[in-house]
């Protein structure tokens, strides 16, 4: 039998009811908002969804070029692309790079500052992988390898990178490839470079970085949610770089730094029919491969505080008196103006003086050589006689002769960073010193002193157009260029020396220089075989005081005199002109002239026949072995050094505070 409800049952019921009804309409509401989200996603947002799960699953990868390779004029590799396993970070798929970078560093050995640069380079990056660690060893491969699940986001890929086969034969010329830093990334397109962490940083891998490049291509692949690839959906190809080929020699190139080692200078050879550069060499040289994937700081300090600059490209950008070289163009110079013919002669007692003034320009020869014609001025270098000819030029006269062999500028070769030395006028010691010029001065740049300063390329390029009689050369190293991007390839001269003289002048200088060799400065040179026309050279490096001489023995070696030698040769069919500079060497009849002779030798006669290769494979991981070991043992004396020179400086403060402690003691006893 049912009860009757109470007033409390019904009310409870009432709530109850009102409660179902409620939740009723949440979940109705709830349900509606769910169907309309849902309609909203399925409908309106459809395309920008999709879009966003593609990115998540698909992944656009830039396709680095294959930079162009370098080859010699025979066509040996100079600057290969090697295949190196790189260490690679996706920012998008890491969550802390720092902290993955940090784990990271003993496995490939990054420094604070390699973790700092990196970092850098990932706030740039747009999510673009970014380059961890280049040439990765297969230790450290191997290691990653065992924790490769704790670095999500971290790979490792096969990539091509620089490599240079002759160490430091080529460096001061090809210069090196190194990774893109800060300055370079704020005026870089960054599409072009999209993929790549190298570019050109000197040299030719600089001057000519545009055409080496290429242009990048893509790959569009699928990846899985812990980012590993798993199928191609499109790619479009890179475009690889020209390959380029310099007129070099490498076989020349080897003779010219033989004959400099161990010796501080510089020599450049050019081909006078058309300006190709044919040697090129700065000694003492480095390894430019070191600098491709970050060369450490204790060896770029050594390579930076070496005392004989191993850095310093002096064919290029040493500017030094050119001495006695000079005097064949300013002889022509004396014939331009009319101040001078072939049958002119000077007395020369030894000594020069400007009218009025009581002080002497001497003579290398002391005592004079008696009557001189500009034959015999150049054959035997006969100060006197220049020093008469630029008291009658004058100095602007002088400057704008000399500005047409190219002193005073730059040659315009395809290296960036020329200096262009200094080619002195009035004008030019106003804007420097601002100061008049004083006769006394164009005395001394009549030799090739004084203010005068020139680099060996400017030697090398005035010799080379004496030698083709006149023709305007700029001096070049690209001989051709394979590949989608156009470069224009200089192949002959590209004008005339305008000169008021005889045309048969320049060969009659032809013999005047011959004549050096044959019985003047240069005839420890001579040879039957071919003719050679040349000019010793000895620019004075530490001034001597009037009426002292020239004592070697009493100067320190870096006071040495720079010796030099300038030439070209076959004299009836120049093929080869060239410029020699001994820093310190003493004398150029001696040390630079020999030096002119043996690259003289193998163009001449040696080349053809028998020439320089470079040494196979084998050989050369044999010798890149011994110079590892040699400079293992440098760093070892020298950090012997180090630890015994610390060491004596510990002991002489312990040896202080000793005797210091010692006189307190007994300066308190006293008193």
């Amino acid at each position: 039998m049912n009860k009757p409800l109470t007033p409390d049952t019904e009310l409870v019921n009432r709530i109850f009811m009102q409660r179902i009804i409620i939740f009723g309409l949440i979940i109705v509401v709830g349900l509606s908002g769910l169907l309309l989200r849902y309609g909203y996603l399925q409908v309106y947002a459809h395309e920008q969804y999709l879009t966003n799960a593609d990115n998540n699953r698909i992944k656009l990868i830039s396709a680095p070029p294959s930079r162009g390779y370098i080859y010699d004029r025979n066509g040996i590799i100079l600057a290969d692309n090697q295949p190196v396993f790189t260490a690679m970070l996706s920012p998008d798929e890491v969550t802390n790079p720092e902290r993955t970078l940090t784990l990271l560093a003993p496995i490939f050995e990054l420094t604070a500052s390699d973790i700092t640069d990196i970092l850098a380079r990932i706030s740039r990056s747009k999510n673009d992988p970014v380059t961890i660690k280049i040439d990765v060893t297969e230790k450290q491969l191997a290691q990653f390898s065992e924790r490769k699940p704790f670095f999500h986001g971290v790979n490792i890929q096969s990539k091509l990178t620089r490599s240079y086969p002759y160490d430091d034969l080529f460096a001061h010329v090809i210069g090196y490839v190194g990774r893109i830093n800060d300055k370079e990334t704020k005026t870089i397109d960054k599409d072009r470079y999209a993929g790549t962490d190298l570019i050109g940083k000197i040299g030719i891998e600089d001057f000519y970085e545009d055409i080496l490049l290429g242009q990048p291509g893509y790959q569009s692949v699928e990846t899985d949610a812990h980012g590993n690839i798993l199928r191609q959906l499109e790619s479009k190809a890179p475009t690889a770089g020209n390959d380029i080929t310099l007129s070099l020699d490498y076989g020349l190139q080897t003779i010219a730094q033989q004959q400099l080692d161990g010796r501080r200078g510089a020599i450049v050879a050019i081909d006078p029919k058309n300006g190709d550069v044919l040697a090129f060499v700065s000694n003492p040289s480095y390894d430019p491969n070191p600098f491709i994937s970050g060369i450490s700081f204790k060896d770029y300090g050594e390579l930076r505080d070496d005392l004989d600059q191993p850095m310093y490209n002096r064919a290029l950008q040493g500017m030094y008196p050119p001495g006695s070289t000079i005097k064949p163009f300013e002889g022509l110079g004396g014939l331009h103006y009319g101040l001078r013919n072939w049958d002119t002669t000077i007395y020369d007692p030894g000594y020069f003086s400007l009218p009025g003034d009581s002080h002497r320009f001497r003579d290398w020869k002391r005592g004079g050589h008696g009557t001189v014609n500009l034959n015999k001025s150049i054959a035997m270098s006969v100060d006197t006689y220049y020093y008469k000819l630029a008291y009658e030029m004058g100095i602007q006269r002088l400057h704008d002769w000399m500005v047409r062999f190219g002193f005073g500028e730059q040659t315009g070769i395809d290296l960036p960073n020329e200096k262009s030395g200094i080619m002195p006028s009035p004008q030019w010691k106003k804007d420097t010193y601002n100061k008049s010029w004083l006769p006394g001065e164009t005395i001394s740049v009549s030799i090739g002193q004084g203010y005068f300063l020139s680099t060996p390329l400017q030697i090398a390029n005035a010799t080379a157009m004496t030698a083709n009689q006149g023709y305007h050369i700029t001096p070049h190293l690209l001989k051709s260029s394979v590949g989608s991007a156009e470069v224009d390839i200089i192949t002959k001269p590209d004008g005339k020396i305008e000169y008021n003289g005889e045309p048969s002048d320049w060969l009659r200088m032809h013999s005047a220089m011959e004549n050096v060799v044959k019985g003047g400065t240069g005839r420890g040179i001579y040879t039957d075989r071919y003719r050679i026309a040349g000019k010793t050279g000895t620019a004075q490096v530490k001034s001597i005081a009037q009426g002292k001489s020239y004592n070697k023995a009493a100067l320190d070696k870096r006071h040495w005199d720079h010796a030099w030698f300038n030439g070209f040769a076959p004299v009836d069919d120049p093929q080869i002109a060239l410029a020699v500079l001994v820093e310190n060497g003493g004398g150029g009849s001696a040390v630079a002239a020999p030096i002119g002779r043996a690259l003289f030798d193998y163009w001449v006669i040696q080349r053809k026949n028998d020439p320089i290769l470079p040494p196979s494979a084998e050989q050369l991981a044999i010798i890149k072995r011994q110079k590892a070991v040699d400079k293992a043992a440098r760093d070892l004396i020298r950090d012997q050094q180090q630890a015994l020179k610390e060491q004596a400086e510990a002991e002489a403060k312990a040896a202080t505070a000793i005797t210091t402690a010692a006189t307190v003691t007994t300066a308190t006893t006293s008193g």
